[in-house]
């Protein structure tokens, strides 16, 4: 069955489209954590209940950040940036676990999702606007690539090849936690809820006999919306060149990385994805947004239940599961 979506504009930020909020039924709460606005929803007849379900879901966001960032000197992440070229590091299943996956990821995608693209990407800052010069990126360059990065399944530990790599879950973590969250959540037995943290959102089950509608936003317009598409009990992940940048001579500088040569890509504004897992999808908006629409489509087919909207400069790409009206 194929999924529709609405051209609005040219356009692309996940953008939660909430209505009937004002129903006592549906609890809410939004807070700003792993560097993003993050809101849970869900649908349940006892106050009490939501409230505390929510305020777990905020724990364990909170619990996935202390773990994966690379901004918290005190993370397992961090350990494994500083020691795993000196020594191989135990890390927990959890983390090894989402490392594998990532992998794996890099794998089908044929490398342009790449966790090691932050041996470069640290370079950058977006905040204070400033980037790496030739010479800098040139010293880095031949420390991206996955490859580096072992992983031993029977020990549980990563180590680093060459002694320059430096690893970032940034493209995979936020999928990765709404995932967490909505497996929380039902194992309550909540049976509708959404989880979003910035581009990535997780839904379950759907709005109480409606489908939830969740927009792309538009990459030119801050509260434009690109399109609109409904979705229940899956995830959709949205990269764009519009979350972290800024402008130098003209140039946008971007935090999505071509692992190739350490550079933003050009060309391509956003890419969403939509898909059963939050953690695939989150992924695979990265690799595919680094391998644009002709080669991000074919890609595509090696993730069957996966669809994928792109935005380009000029013009618009979809897969085959999706169509405009």
């Amino acid at each position: 069955m194929r999924k529709s979506f609405t051209i609005l504009s040219l356009s692309v930020v996940l953008l939660l489209l909430r209505w009937d909020l004002a129903q006592a039924e549906w609890f809410s709460d939004e807070q700003e954590k792993m560097g993003t606005r993050v809101e849970v929803q869900l649908w349940s007849d006892d106050r009490a209940v939501a409230e505390e379900l929510i305020a777990q879901a905020m724990a364990e966001l909170d619990r996935i950040e202390a773990l994966m960032s690379t901004y918290m000197d005190t993370s397992e992440m961090s350990r494994v940036n500083a020691s795993a070229y000196a020594q191989p590091q135990k890390v927990t299943a959890e983390l090894f676990g989402l490392l594998k996956i990532a992998m794996e990821i890099s794998v089908a995608t044929d490398g342009a999702f790449d966790i090691s693209y932050d041996s470069v990407g640290q370079l950058y800052d977006f905040r204070a606007g400033k980037h790496p010069d030739e010479n800098q990126i040139a010293a880095q360059l031949e420390n991206i690539d996955y490859h580096h990065v072992i992983l031993d399944e029977a020990a549980q530990t990563v180590s680093f090849k060459t002694p320059g790599v430096r690893i970032n879950l940034g493209g995979i973590a936020k999928g990765y936690s709404v995932e967490r969250v909505i497996r929380l959540l039902r194992e309550a037995g909540v049976e509708h809820a959404l989880a979003t943290a910035g581009g990535d959102t997780r839904i379950l089950g759907d709005r109480r006999g409606k489908p939830w509608i969740v927009g792309v936003r538009d990459p030119n317009q801050r509260d434009g919306i690109f399109t609109r598409i409904p979705l229940d009990d899956e995830a959709i992940s949205t990269s764009g060149d519009y979350e972290r940048f800024f402008i130098e001579d003209g140039k946008r500088y971007h935090h999505i990385i071509r692992p190739t040569d350490g550079r933003p890509v050009e060309g391509v504004r956003s890419v969403s994805v939509i898909g059963p897992d939050g953690t695939v999808t989150d992924g695979l908006s990265t690799g595919l947004f680094v391998l644009g629409p002709e080669a991000g489509l074919e890609v595509l087919k090696r993730f069957p239940g996966y669809e994928a909207l792109f935005v380009t400069n000029d013009n618009f790409y979809y897969s085959e599961g999706l169509s405009p009206e």
